[in-house]
């Protein structure tokens, strides 16, 4: 089955390889970068839990129920200027293969890396594989009710908002969070597509959003 085959996603300015227990020391650097693991509305794991994510993300993807990836920013042309960097991890996650549908998350990103670009190309990787891939006939993008910034940043993506999960999660720190909604269908995927790609080619010819 598709859904359940790793596979690198590569595009102009960053690159998504399957995760691998070697990026342990290179994804704590970008967990440490500008401290995401201490927002209390994420799920990035800090430092001394780095270990234990990279294995659980693992075993759900030897179970068929995630694909998780590094997220590397890619040097030359429209990269990194220092050569390649991880900058953070995304999935393919609660995959129903039956039904073709996905979520896109479980994503961080180190914050030198935020508004650079790649969050706006990794996200057009992981849809293009979902709907041309993969068949999809809907994508998810879920996040906590209280960060509006990451629900902003997924409306600008194209992303209609299905609702609200109220109580839907306990976080680490204890919180009970409500939890957004966000869906793109088939139908709606060209017009996200081409909408993502303008964004890029405004990113790199200079514009600001």
């Amino acid at each position: 089955m598709p859904f359940l085959t790793p596979v690198t996603l590569r595009g102009d300015l960053v690159e998504l390889r399957p995760l691998a227990t070697s990026d342990h020391d290179a994804l704590v650097h970008a967990a440490t970068d500008g401290d995401v693991w201490r927002l209390p509305y994420t799920r990035v794991p800090g430092p001394e839990q780095m270990a234990a994510e990279i294995a659980r993300r693992l075993a759900l993807a030897e179970r068929g129920e995630m694909l998780p990836f590094t997220t590397v920013r890619l040097g030359g042309p429209g990269g990194g200027p220092d050569g390649e960097a991880v900058i953070g991890m995304t999935t393919c996650c609660n995959v129903d293969a039956t039904h073709r549908r996905l979520e896109i998350g479980y994503t961080w990103n180190a914050v030198s890396a935020q508004r650079s670009g790649t969050n706006t190309e990794s996200k057009l990787l992981l849809l293009g594989h979902a709907f041309e891939a993969l068949g999809c006939i809907a994508v998810e993008l879920r996040t906590d009710l209280r960060n509006v910034r990451s629900q902003a940043a997924i409306e600008r993506l194209g992303a209609q908002r299905d609702g609200v999960l109220r109580h839907h999660a306990v976080m680490p720190d204890g919180y009970v969070r409500d939890t957004v909604v966000y869906s793109i269908t088939a139908p709606e995927w060209p017009v996200v597509r081409d909408g993502l790609r303008a964004r890029l080619d405004r990113a790199a010819a200079g514009s600001t959003e």
